[in-house]
């Protein structure tokens, strides 16, 4: 009996006591594969010795100190790295601890960038449906998740809601990829003329939508678009990299393979690997500079905000990914994305294998020749963790991924360091759980 208030009251977990590269190890000695990094985190697996020398380092040197009396050395440093890697004039970062923070202060930031600049009618976000941006109550309000948001609707301030960039599913079929993606772009506009552009503070997306929808990849273009339209109507672009920002999709920012500069940046989970919880908000000059040369003041903050553990966790993760780890994504991804086509390719209950870098999702569905979603009374997802680590892999089955109702996929996010055998293990070990859960 725990007392422990567990994710589900009735769940009976085995209880981890350490974990070897792409692999961890329950109390019992069973191994379990990491086939998505717990949510996307372990970028850099489970036994990395440069980023525990660097917390160890670092906790015989200050471990915590108040951002309202003093910064860090080891803070001033992740700042300005990441800084430095963003494209565009993103040269401000604010630090905090974890992805709902993160989106917190965007939204907050953004904001306070309009109340600065005297435009007080902004006061509302657009987001897309089936859009995740975190739990608290302002990131949970603007997401488009609503089976998260419906026990807490009173509370609530919610935003517009367009459709997300989703081709499997909503491209017809006499149009191109990129006619597809320009015309759910243009929905954006149509939206902002809908309820006046003078009201609206920004536009928030996933550049790969993560759990919520099974790392759907938007169209080329796409993106350019939704830039086109945020300038044309002073709209802000806020891009939420939680999950698929920090290398997850091949490069450090999600947004550089978009073409575009956003106004602000979110980060967070593989941020320091998950060896310290930490998250990161990048911001454009111009915001900053609105806040500095205004009030001066962001009127904000948080207890363990820019925390000298976590920053040297994410400095020593940076260390990592520039040794060489980051430039062997992409290439671990393709092989991964032809080892799932071959096993699960034409598989009857494998509807859409897609992702970018190793940020991948098969979408489940029970008619492949008209892509029938599963009922959603039946808790596949459910059926294929619980099978799956019984198989010893770990992987992300989610539910509603249609509309938060309907619909089911499978989310893999593995460790960067995995091996061509580990993938292969990873695919065999899938294909078992399909198996049994389908028999």
């Amino acid at each position: 009996m725990t007392q422990i208030l567990q994710r589900h009251c009735h769940s009976n977990l085995p209880l981890v006591s350490g974990g070897e590269g792409v692999f961890l190890l329950d109390a019992n000695g069973k191994q379990y594969l990491d086939g998505c990094g717990g949510a996307a985190v372990s970028c850099l697996g489970h036994s990395h010795q440069g980023v525990l020398n660097a917390i160890q380092h670092q906790l015989h040197t200050i471990p915590y100190a108040h951002t309202g009396f003093f910064s860090s050395q080891v803070a001033e440093e992740l700042a300005e790295r990441l800084a430095d890697k963003a494209p565009g004039p993103l040269n401000h970062v604010y630090l905090v601890s974890g992805g709902s923070e993160a989106v917190e202060s965007a939204l907050k930031m953004a904001r306070q960038y309009f109340i600065e600049k005297g435009e007080m009618s902004r006061t509302r976000f657009i987001a897309r449906r089936q859009s995740y941006h975190g739990n608290t109550l302002g990131a949970l309000g603007v997401g488009g998740n609503m089976w998260r948001k419906e026990p807490f609707a009173p509370l609530l301030q919610n935003g517009e809601l367009i459709a997300p960039c989703y081709a499997y599913r909503d491209k017809k079929e006499d149009e191109t990829h990129f006619e597809y993606g320009q015309r759910v772009a243009n929905e954006l506009e149509e939206r902002l003329l809908a309820v006046g552009p003078e009201t609206i503070i920004a536009f928030v997306a996933e550049p790969v939508v993560g759990a919520t929808a099974g790392a759907l990849v938007a169209e080329k273009g796409y993106f350019k678009r939704i830039r086109e339209i945020c300038d044309k109507y002073g709209v802000l672009l806020i891009l939420d990299e939680v999950m698929c920002g920090c290398g997850r999709t091949g490069t450090y920012y999600a947004y550089e393979q978009e073409d575009i500069i956003p106004d602000l940046v979110t980060l967070a989970k593989g941020l320091a690997a998950g060896y310290q919880p930490i998250g990161a908000v990048m911001i454009h000059d111009k915001i900053y500079d609105a806040i500095s040369q205004g009030t001066g003041y962001f009127q904000h903050g948080h207890t363990f905000m820019a925390h000298p553990l976590a920053c040297a966790a994410a400095c020593a993760t940076l260390d990592a990914l520039e040794s060489g780890v980051l430039k062997e994504v992409t290439e671990k991804g393709q092989y991964l994305v032809k080892q799932l086509q071959t096993t699960f390719g034409s598989h009857p209950f494998v509807g859409d294998i897609r992702g970018r870098g190793l940020f991948l999702g098969l979408e489940l569905v029970q008619d492949k020749s008209n892509k029938t979603p599963f009922a959603p009374e039946r808790p596949l997802h459910q059926q294929m963790k619980k099978m799956a680590m019984e198989n010893g892999l770990m992987c992300y089955p989610m539910a509603g991924t249609l509309d938060g109702i309907h619909g089911h996929h499978i989310l893999l996010a593995p460790p960067f360091i995995i091996s061509e055998n580990e993938m292969d293990e990873l695919v065999r070990r899938l294909s078992n759980t399909m198996d049994n859960v389908f028999a």
